[in-house]
């Protein structure tokens, strides 16, 4: 049987730290900009962590689990 192959979507979007948790960046950081505040769009610069709902999920895209 062959190999599990990693969702590449997901390969992208997400980094695992040393800790296991899982690293992702903010959405509407893209397009748009002018009418956002200095303060919302340097927020959005910074990593997330995912939420505990949808870490099973993610890990089984990346053939974590």
């Amino acid at each position: 049987m062959p190999k599990m192959k990693t969702k590449s979507s997901a390969k992208k979007r997400f980094t695992l730290t040393a800790s296991g948790k899982i690293k992702r960046k903010h959405a509407f950081k893209s397009h748009i900009l002018t009418k956002k505040s200095k303060k919302q769009k340097r927020n959005l610069t910074k990593f997330g962590e995912v939420n505990s709902t949808d870490k099973k999920n993610i890990r089984l895209q990346l053939r974590m689990a």
